[in-house]
């Protein structure tokens, strides 16, 4: 071989590793990962309701990153985030174990050695709370997909974005539920007399989350004409609730109302059944008395118990999105969606649309399309008009659209316990169950 042709041959080889290895990176380049982290707690009390959230978003995850053309969403038909060249999301877990201070130390490692682009979390206030502020320290987008303290939006963040309702208006439906009662609204029975269910107590786990549902319930109560007779704060993960079950029983209320994350919800129901306990109702403000944990645990007591909530398989008979996505959450998980995990699932897609419409994983592009984001109803499992977050005032990031339901624990024909709507009165799904039967 002549040494002209050996160094043409030789050239022709290099400038075609080069051109192929150019193609490699330009390929690694286009299909990029988005970085997102992700605070629940995993372990410790609310581990249950842990589970459901991180379950939740995986599910989004799946669909976001996948093609799922039956779905009636835009994120199912996408295959990742579109206007970014088609790049995948990945989900960064931690556990903050409820811990507020734990929290905040995850939230700085998840942005300064993981490089987020954006935090999603964190279900308790109080850890949400000490996380936002990390967030809004560092300048880095955060959507709160599941913490309902009122106070959370009152801050004036400009990185903080909720999309679940939060307790001011959660506990407005219920004094509108009561009302609602004694003005005959309710399907199936007549108009009870407000003199029946008058008198209230509460009982509150004392962090943030559930301090502010206390205040809340004070100030809706004086409001709507309510006497509250007793309201007490206690800790949670409590290993005996004795006395803070005689305490509320000494009054003898009409009506019960609980803000309890799982283990706290199931013990306070077995120590009112075990002080033979039955108020004519019992309501929970999510969290716990919505848990998988909470009805498998206590079987049959659950019947009649009232518990808010943003989810309940039975939305699925108005909207076939909510019944879709029920259905491959049941198949993967074992049981239905409930308010934490479609909450997460929410939480996920409002992600997905922010990153779509920002066109950049750039914090001033996110923070842009945060502020000018409309998700239509109808893109939504839950029954909400959809995600629009107010720019500026009060409830600065607080979502405008979301609203609340009210669901009972009823038995079905075959004798399975289902979550039925009771409220709003307009798309109740059953008969309320007034009073409550007892334990």
């Amino acid at each position: 071989m002549k040494k002209s042709s050996f160094v043409l041959i030789t050239i022709v080889t290099a400038l075609t590793l080069i051109l192929a290895m150019g193609s490699t990176c330009f390929a690694a380049d286009a299909i990029k990962t988005i970085k997102i982290g992700v605070l629940y707690p995993l372990t410790g009390g609310a581990a249950a309701e842990g589970r459901e959230l991180r379950a939740g978003a995986e599910l989004a995850l799946e669909i976001a990153n996948g093609k799922f053309p039956g779905i009636s969403m835009d994120m199912a038909k996408r295959e990742g985030i579109a206007s970014l060249g088609g790049a995948k999301i990945e989900l960064i877990f931690k556990d903050h174990e409820g811990n507020p201070t734990l929290g905040a130390d995850l939230a700085k490692k998840l942005i300064l050695d993981d490089k987020v682009v954006g935090i999603m979390g964190c279900y308790h206030s109080s850890v949400t709370k000490t996380v936002s502020a990390v967030c809004e320290q560092y300048g880095v987008p955060m959507i709160n997909d599941s913490s309902t303290s009122p106070a959370l939006t009152e801050r004036e963040f400009k990185w903080f974005w909720r999309t679940t309702p939060h307790d001011g208006t959660f506990t407005k439906d219920l004094f509108e539920f009561l009302k609602g009662l004694t003005e005959g609204k309710s399907k199936g029975i007549a108009a009870i007399s407000k003199d029946q269910i008058q008198n209230l107590t509460a009982a509150c786990e004392k962090t943030e989350w559930g301090s502010q549902v206390s205040q809340a319930i004070e100030g809706r109560a004086a409001e709507y004409g309510f006497n509250v007779k007793k309201s007490l704060l206690y800790a949670a993960k409590s290993p005996d609730l004795s006395s803070e079950v005689r305490a509320i029983k000494s009054v003898k209320p009409d009506v019960m109302l609980f803000a309890s994350y799982a283990s706290d919800a199931i013990l306070m129901m077995k120590t009112l059944k075990a002080e033979k306990v039955a108020p004519r109702i019992i309501w929970g403000q999510n969290a716990g008395f919505e848990a998988p944990e909470f009805r498998n645990t206590l079987g049959d007591d659950v019947v009649g118990i009232l518990t808010r909530t943003v989810f309940a398989p039975k939305v699925g008979q108005v909207k076939a999105v909510s019944n879709q996505i029920n259905s491959m959450y049941k198949q993967k998980v074992g049981n239905d969606l409930s308010g934490a995990s479609a909450r997460s699932f929410t939480g996920l897609q409002a992600w997905t649309e922010v990153l779509q419409l920002a066109g950049s994983t750039e914090p001033a592009a996110i923070q842009k399309a945060c502020n000018s984001i409309m998700i239509p109803g109808d893109q939504l499992i839950v029954p909400w008009k959809g995600i629009k977050f107010a720019a500026s005032g009060k409830e600065q990031g607080q979502n405008e659209l979301g609203s609340g339901i009210i669901g009972q624990y009823q038995k079905d024909k075959d004798g399975a316990i289902t979550l039925e709507i009771v409220y709003p009165f307009d798309v109740a799904t059953a008969k309320l169950i007034y009073p409550f039967k007892g334990f």
